[in-house]
Formats: structure tokens, sequence, C-alpha cells
């Protein structure tokens, strides 16, 4: 019988080196963490309005440490996957957890069901899977911006992103009892496509395709750059949107 594998989309070595130069540049009184930010913010939220309290949590990709803080804060023994080593399609100890977050992870990975599947394993009975990624329906001028950049053969530099109606079906496909998945969209106003890309790299959110396009010509760059502002407002600046979906699922 053939095996079939997922397509490799993503490749794991150069998110691994995007996440590490992420974490240097964090170092810079300035380096954005909004995306990030946004997250452990919503998901501390979503636990209080669930008056739910963990005693035994798994963090996965918050490189800020702030969740995980804030849970032993409140009594959680909280425990961190190194965002340096991540390999969410890895399977984890079974029936540990009684909560995992996973937070801007998700998204780039090649088995995505595979991955909710052994998250699923991992948590205890009734436990609560909450992950948080970015979805479809983000940043719209930068996608606009690469394509008028190279009009007659453009590179893929870009991620397919999931939707909410993919997501609903993942946690479906993966088992879980019960599945919600929100959406909602986070704004940033940026002055130029360059203070736009540096943000990304800020937050180890630049491409990790699997095939590495070539560097964009002086002509492109400059085409992307005056494409990206032809959305500005009157102060010059465009707004960008970041969609934020949010996946939960109770395992029975």
């Amino acid at each position: 019988m053939e095996t079939r594998f997922p397509p490799r989309i993503f490749s794991r070595p150069r998110r691994m080196a995007g996440l590490r130069r992420a974490l240097v540049r964090q170092s810079q009184r300035d380096a954005a963490r909004y995306i990030m930010d946004d997250m452990v913010e919503d998901v501390l939220e979503r636990l209080e309005f669930m008056r739910l309290s963990p005693t035994r949590v798994l963090v996965i990709g918050d490189w800020t440490g702030t969740l995980a803080l804030s849970l032993r804060g409140n009594g959680a023994k909280v425990e961190e996957t190194d965002v340096r080593q991540l390999d969410e399609e890895a399977p984890l100890p079974s029936g540990s957890y009684d909560l995992i977050v996973s937070l801007a992870s998700l998204e780039r990975v090649n088995d995505l069901p595979g991955a909710l599947l052994h998250l699923r394993a991992a948590l205890a009975r009734d436990g609560i899977l909450i992950a948080s990624l970015i979805g479809a329906g983000s940043l719209p001028n930068l996608r606009r911006a690469m394509i008028a950049a190279e009009p007659d053969r453009p590179a893929p530099r870009m991620h397919p992103l999931v939707d909410n109606a993919a997501a609903s079906a993942l946690l479906q496909r993966a088992l879980f009892r019960r599945q919600v998945v929100d959406s909602r969209t986070l704004e940033v106003a940026f002055s130029s496509l360059d203070r736009l890309v540096s943000d990304l790299r800020d937050q180890g959110l630049t491409s990790n395709l699997s095939t590495q396009a070539p560097p964009l010509s002086r002509t492109a760059l400059e085409r992307a750059r005056t494409a990206f502002l032809e959305g500005a407002g009157k102060q010059g600046r465009v707004t960008e949107a970041f969609e934020i979906l949010t996946l939960t699922g109770w395992k029975d």
C-alpha cells in the first residue's frame, strides 16, 4: 500500500532560524511583539471567562514567557516548549495536560491534522486545547504589494493560511468533542513596507516556505513599496490587518 505524506510546504530549519533571529532582535528596545502580546492577553481573558483554573499546562510558541508566568502565578504547573526547537508534528506524552495552549505556531506546520491529533492525545480527559494562529484574512496590503512587485510571474513569498471554515473542519477531523473557532482582527498602521517587514522579522513571522524565492530586484522592490503605500490614509500610513483565529477544542 502506498504511503502518502503531507506536502512539504514549510521548511522547519528556515522557521527555526527565523525564530532564533527574532529572539536576538527582541533584545532591542523597540522590537515589535504585538502579535504575541495580543494572543497571550486573549488566552488569559478566555480562561477567566470560562473560570478555568488548570493544574497542568503545556504552552507552545510563547517566546515572551508571559503566559507561563501568569499561569504559574495562579498555581498551575506549566511546561514550556523551547521555541528554537519547536516540532509540532512530534508526539507528546499521552494524557498529560488539562490545558494546552499553542500560540502563532500551528499555521506553519506541514501536517496540521496530525499535529492536532498529537495535541488531543496529550490532553487528559476533559482537557482543553486553545490554539491561536494567524488566519487567512491577514496582510492584504502586503499580498497586493507582492503581486505588484512581480506582475508577470510572482514568486511564492507568502504562506498559505487557514481560514475559519477550514479550522473548524480540522478540529472535527482531530476528534475533539466540541469545537469553537472565532476570529478577530488586529490592525496596525505602518509608514512604509520596510517598517512592516521589520516588524514581521522582529516576531519571527517572515516566510519559511520550503521553496525559497529569490530576492526581489531593486526595481521590483520599488514597485512593491509604491503599491503598498497606495493603501495609505490621509496621514500617509497604511493600516494592515492581522486576522487572529482562535481554535478551542475539548477532549472527551
